[in-house]
């Protein structure tokens, strides 16, 4: 009996002790799943890139996410398939039907079309009657349209060039985006990410230079900086008001359980250009960041740490989406995670 007691002790400590193990601080502003808004892009996936093949979806967002018509081409090809002559033209066909049915009844009971026809040559002799009443209906059809003009089927090849081919299509990164810092990463993939924004009525492709890539690398200090300091008046001028709702939900869950996010040292190890569009008069830039900072919580009341380590910096990858009015200043609009 001692010897079961003691294997049940050794079983219970195997799985307790995976869930005692400390967790990776994953607090920091946004780390806690995607959210926020890209435009006309929300429902779609960012461009893949070298810092971030593969990104999660936006989990909550005030922008409604409607599937693309093109999103299930061979579904809406069917869809859009035109039937055969028969079922554009179902007067025909009933017509046709019942005539037919009428000559093979009649046959069988000695009456209407095959009447006195009791033979193979009556029966062919009433086939070839059908096929010369169809043929005089369908050329008869066929020279109404055309005098009528009537309707083609409008802009039936127009998806077919388009942009080019799939916009979310992964391409060669150059080498060097294994450069450190915005600059280096960045411009190492701004030709990808140009190339892979998509280009149509609504959005248009956008040029991104220097002087965007450091707003986008101040932008992931200072955003961190704010939040860590619970500063919601900072959050106000870097955030949109839909992301400042989400930080500032996330502060209030923080402050009911009496800890507190601290953020320290944050530094971009690398970063790729996903794509950059404009609609109308708003312009986005979704990034792709890998970045390294101390991340802690302490509790309010001692200082405690109960996750992470102020020893041990921890990384992450996350994908940003900046927007700005043309001309204004850049302020970050969603957050997806890898």
């Amino acid at each position: 009996m001692t010897k079961f007691r003691w294997l049940a002790i050794l079983a219970a400590l195997i799985i307790a002790v995976p869930s005692l193990a400390p967790s990776p601080a994953d607090a920091r502003a946004g780390g806690g799943g995607g959210a926020g808004s890209r435009g006309s892009k929300s429902g779609q996936a960012p461009a893949p890139t070298q810092t971030a093949p593969t990104s999660k979806p936006v989990e909550r967002s005030t922008t409604p996410q409607q599937q693309s018509p093109s999103a299930n081409p061979a579904s809406a090809a069917a869809g859009a398939k035109p039937g055969g002559f028969m079922s554009r033209n179902p007067f025909l066909s009933g017509l046709m039907g019942g005539m037919l049915g009428a000559g093979l009844i009649g046959m069988m009971m000695g009456g209407g079309f095959g009447a006195g026809l009791g033979s193979m040559a009556g029966m062919l002799g009433f086939l070839l009657q059908l096929g010369l009443i169809a043929g005089i209906v369908y050329f008869g059809v066929r020279w109404w349209k055309s005098r009528n003009g009537a309707p083609q089927a409008a802009f039936a090849g127009a998806g077919a060039g388009g942009a080019g081919g799939n916009p979310l299509s992964p391409r060669p990164a150059p080498d060097s985006m294994a450069r450190t810092g915005l600059m280096g990463g960045m411009l190492g993939g701004a030709g990808a990410g140009a190339g892979a924004a998509s280009a149509s009525a609504a959005t248009q492709q956008l040029a991104i230079g220097e002087a965007d890539y450091n707003a986008f690398e101040a932008l992931l200090v200072n955003v961190q900086a704010a939040y860590s300091a619970g500063d919601l008046a900072k959050l106000r001028s870097l955030v949109t008001p839909e992301m400042l709702g989400y930080f500032t939900e996330e502060l209030a869950g923080n402050a009911s359980r009496g800890v507190e996010n601290k953020i320290d040292a944050v530094k971009l190890e690398q970063g790729d250009l996903s794509e950059a569009w404009s609609e109308g008069a708003m312009e986005y830039a979704t990034v792709a960041m890998r970045f390294s900072m101390i991340d802690v919580t302490r509790t309010v009341a001692d200082g405690r740490i109960v996750e992470g380590n102020a020893q041990v910096r921890s990384e992450a990858t996350e994908v940003w989406t900046f927007l700005r009015s043309r001309g204004g200043n850049w302020i970050l609009s969603a957050i997806q995670q890898t």
